[in-house]
């Protein structure tokens, strides 16, 4: 399977979203702290208590090879739940990326571990270590729902979920767009335009 998220993460987010049909869309504001980052993986789903981020430790206990971990809270708020020590050992347990539904801290440092992480706040308030949480159930980012084994694709547009169910048709479909987006920019770079392409004219002008 790994060549699988190799490839989804080539075609991006944008893509996968629009050839699954445009389900799937995280819509909520990220900030890419590792530049030039594109990545797919399995999502390993973790839900933390609020402002805590005890189950982030128990997660890594459970985390594989090529999995993003998807941390999420009851209600988002910008704490940080990751810092460099986390994305140390996620790196080394070999986590793909990390989506944070939160903040993080240790920014530079982030940036020069070079574990791609998406975050949705950066903030250098600390998170507790109380609250038993739960892992690997589905949760929610924005209006996404994203259930462990879900394909998340993170690159700099955002980020796009697809259900794991749905993996092999949405690549197809993936490779598909490509295509047809590969055959019509070589017809906009010899001159054409989209408003004709298309059938735009039609809509403005009337036919």
């Amino acid at each position: 399977m790994s060549g699988v998220y190799e490839e989804l993460a080539r075609l991006g987010s944008a893509t996968v979203y629009e050839a699954a049909g445009r389900v799937g869309l995280v819509d909520v504001p990220l900030t890419r702290i590792v530049p030039g980052s594109r990545v797919a993986g399995p999502a390993r789903t973790v839900l933390c208590g609020a402002g805590d981020n005890l189950m982030v430790h128990a997660a890594l206990d459970r985390t594989q090879p090529g999995e993003v971990l998807v941390l999420t809270l009851p209600e988002p708020e910008p704490v940080a739940l990751v810092g460099e020590l986390l994305a140390t050992q996620a790196k080394v347990r070999g986590a793909a990326a990390v989506l944070v539904d939160a903040a993080v801290r240790d920014v530079e440092e982030l940036a020069e571990l070079g574990l791609p992480i998406w975050a949705r706040w950066i903030s250098i308030r600390g998170a507790t270590k109380d609250v038993v949480g739960s892992l690997d159930v589905p949760v929610r980012v924005g209006s996404a729902t994203i259930e462990p084994g879900d394909a998340v694709v993170l690159d700099a547009d955002g980020a796009a979920v697809v259900a794991q169910a749905r993996i092999g048709e949405v690549l197809a479909a993936s490779r598909e767009r490509a295509e047809r987006e590969a055959v019509k920019r070589a017809k906009l770079e010899a001159g054409a335009l989209s408003y004709d392409l298309d059938g735009l004219r039609a809509r403005v002008e009337g036919s």
